[in-house]
């Protein structure tokens, strides 16, 4: 596992790790999600318990922000949210069939635990926990898995918080990470994370997890993107606040402003009004196949302590041409 950095999380109810009621709309997981992260995030929250915490709101949140994987939660408990759709198919038939067979099964979207497979279903759920597992068989009461003997064990999944600047975030990184394969045997491996990552985003590497087992987990990298003093990202766009003059915008300017790819010449057209947002083609995000655009959104600054003659000139200037900016707001 990750030196001291690995850990393994009791399984709870995700709608209590997020604080929301069963039913709870998506907006509002969403939400809950977005406070806690904040909160428990391990960059900014020191407690020994935060990163822990974190990876568990995350996991939680991965799973109710999914349609199809919380349908399957509802119904199956933590099994169910990790199974397929061919698989959960075959979950939601047998557990028809044994409330049909009279033991007193479970009303519709009420959560089965593995237990409750077992327990209500007898045998029949082993072949199902057999493929959706890997031939790892069922789990057991202490939360791993009591395959049957000779069946192959897997390793734990292990989570790992990262930080990344928003540059790496949109072009994408290589991190070295040290992992810990027992007997003092250290390995160091480049993690590639992609292009367009998000904040709080999860990154799979098979293979990486816990190795106690005879098929090792899986890493997951929680990754944290740190903002950027004056870039913004909006979907695959960025934003960028451009002040200009008054004089600029009335007459127009060439200006040097800068990307992720380094500064580029942009032309302000006379009369550019503030909030005009103007368009640099093929500078914003880029994942896989997609790029989006930067967008430079104008704001203009005006001159103070005019003095008295020279506030008679732009009384004059008025004059010449007036302009009532609101006339089309229906106020």
């Amino acid at each position: 596992m990750l030196a001291n950095m690995a850990w393994r999380m009791a399984k709870r109810d995700y709608y209590e790790v997020l604080g929301v009621k069963r039913g709870a709309a998506g907006d509002e997981i969403k939400r809950a999600h977005r406070k806690l992260a904040r909160q428990l995030h391990p960059d900014s929250n020191k407690e020994p318990k935060a990163g822990e915490k974190f990876a568990e709101v995350q996991e939680a949140y991965d799973v109710l922000s999914d349609e199809q994987k919380r349908k399957q939660y509802d119904q199956f408990g933590h099994a169910g949210s990790q199974a397929g759709p061919d698989m959960y198919e075959q979950m939601r038939r047998a557990q028809e069939a044994g409330g049909r067979g009279g033991r007193g099964g479970r009303g519709q979207g009420q959560p089965v635990s593995p237990e409750d497979f077992e327990a209500e279903y007898g045998g029949q759920f082993g072949d199902i926990f057999d493929q959706l597992f890997g031939g790892r068989g069922p789990f057991n009461r202490q939360g791993g898995r009591s395959g049957h003997p000779g069946a192959p064990q897997r390793g734990s999944d292990v989570e790992y918080p990262v930080t990344i600047t928003f540059e790496q975030a949109a072009r994408g990184t290589s991190l070295p990470l040290r992992i810990d394969l027992g007997n003092n045997n250290i390995e160091t491996i480049d993690i590639k994370v992609p292009a367009g990552v998000r904040d709080a985003q999860r990154v799979r590497v098979r293979g990486k997890g816990d190795r106690a087992g005879h098929q090792p987990g899986d890493l997951f990298i929680v990754v944290s993107v740190t903002p950027h003093p004056f870039f913004r990202r909006d979907g695959l766009d960025i934003l960028l606040d451009l002040p200009i003059s008054v004089y600029e915008s009335l007459l127009g300017t060439r200006l040097e402003v800068p990307t992720l790819d380094g500064k580029v010449t942009l032309s302000v057209p006379p009369g550019t009004s503030s909030g005009s947002k103007m368009r640099i083609k093929g500078r914003g995000i880029k994942r896989g196949a997609d790029h989006g655009d930067q967008f430079c959104l104008i704001k203009i600054i005006v001159p103070k302590g005019l003095s008295d003659d020279e506030q008679a000139y732009i009384h004059q200037i008025q004059a010449n041409h007036p302009l009532n900016p609101r006339q089309d707001l229906g106020w």
